[in-house]
Parts: C-alpha cells; sequence; structure tokens
C-alpha cells in the first residue's frame, strides 16, 4: 500500500504499529530458523563428505573385485551366479522433520546376506563370487546412506533460500514500508491538530471581536 493511501487516523495508526511489531517478531524467528537450517545444512554436509569418500571407495572396490572374479571363474560363471540371485533388498522410505523441513529417511532391510542367503549357492562358486557379492552388498548399502544425505540437503537447501528470501522481503520492503506508514501518519496527525487549533484560536478571536 502506498504511502498516500494510508487513513492519516489514530486506529489506523495503532494497526499499522501491530503489524510492525508481528513483522518484527515474525522476523526474528525466521532469522533464527533459517540460522538454524544453515547449521543443520552444513552438519550434514560433513557427513555427506564423509559417505561420499566411502561410497566412491566402495565402488572401486566393486569394480576391482568384478573384474578379478571374471577374470579367474570367466564372465559367464559371474553372469550365471548374478542370475542365481533372488532375494532383493526391500528399501522403505520414511520421512522426519528438520525444523519444520520434512526430509527422507531411507532405510533398507536383507541388503548385506550371509553366503548361503543370496541364492546363488556354493557349488559352482568360489571364494572370489562371494567377495563380488560382498563388495556390491556394501556399495548398495553405502548408495542408500549418500541417497537419503544428499535428498536431506537439498531439502534444506530449499528451505534456506525461501526462508532467506522471507527474512530479506521483511527486513528490507515490509517493515521499513509500514514504518514510513507511521511516520506519514504521526505527521498528518500532527498537521490536523495544527490546522484544529489554529481554526479554533480564530474562531475565539472572532468571538471575541464580537462580545
Amino acid at each position: 500500500m502506498a504511502v498516500q493511501d494510508v487513513k492519516p487516523t489514530r486506529s489506523e495508526l495503532q494497526d499499522v504499529q501491530k503489524r510492525i511489531k508481528l513483522s518484527q517478531n515474525g522476523y526474528k524467528l525466521l532469522k533464527m530458523k533459517r540460522d538454524g537450517l544453515i547449521l543443520e545444512f552444513f552438519k550434514i554436509l560433513n557427513q555427506a563428505r564423509g559417505v561420499r569418500e566411502e561410497l566412491d571407495a566402495a565402488y572401486a572396490s566393486a569394480v576391482e573385485k568384478v573384474n578379478l572374479a571374471s577374470a579367474v571363474d570367466g564372465s559367464f560363471t559371474l553372469k550365471s551366479a548374478s542370475f542365481a540371485v533372488d532375494a532383493v533388498p526391500t528399501i522403505e522410505l520414511k520421512s522426519t522433520n528438520i525444523m519444520g523441513v520434512v526430509v527422507p529417511k531411507i532405510e533398507g532391510s536383507d541388503v548385506h546376506k550371509g553366503i548361503n542367503e543370496r541364492g546363488y549357492g556354493l557349488v559352482g562358486t568360489d571364494a572370489y563370487i562371494d567377495e563380488v557379492a560382498d563388495a556390491y552388498e556394501i556399495l548398495v548399502e553405502k548408495i542408500i546412506v549418500a541417497a537419503e544425505l544428499e535428498t536431506t540437503m537439498k531439502r534444506l537447501l530449499d528451505d534456506i533460500e525461501k526462508t532467506k528470501r522471507r527474512v530479506n522481503a521483511l527486513e528490507f520492503k515490509v517493515i521499513p514500508e509500514f514504518e514510513e506508514q507511521v511516520k506519514f501518519i504521526r505527521l498528518r496527525l500532527e498537521e490536523m491538530e495544527r490546522e484544529s487549533m489554529s481554526s479554533l484560536k480564530k474562531i475565539k478571536k472572532k468571538k471575541a471581536v464580537q462580545a
């Protein structure tokens, strides 16, 4: 609302002053939320960096082991063992709340299995096949953790940006505009009071002349 459109009344002055107070309280709360989200973001970022390093190492290890098994046992034996695996991991997607931001909680079950639980059997396979299976199960576990952390970071970052925009809008636009309205109303009220006093003086003076 433009300053000129504001009604210069005492009730309007009180109303704008209430809006300023509400805006200032909202500004403080949003600023606290923004700062808290930033702290949470960097905390998770540190975790994600560690997990990403572990993920890269797990991937390199899995590739190394599958190449070794393929060289020793042959690619046909390796593919036959992989096709025999019938039990697949179960991924359950839940959610949790970080300062009002809903973030994912990803849980995987039956990811890391024992030798007897993989389905390809022990006859016709050797330790190289087992090491490949073990390496890729570890890799899947790391992928699940990394997916949870990186999705959480993205959602936190999105909310941080939204909160920052709202904080800036209140600080640099909404509150200053309300304060300008208060100044305008006060000036107009003072002018109206002076005009009223001047009119009263003229009336008194006129009555005194007529008496």
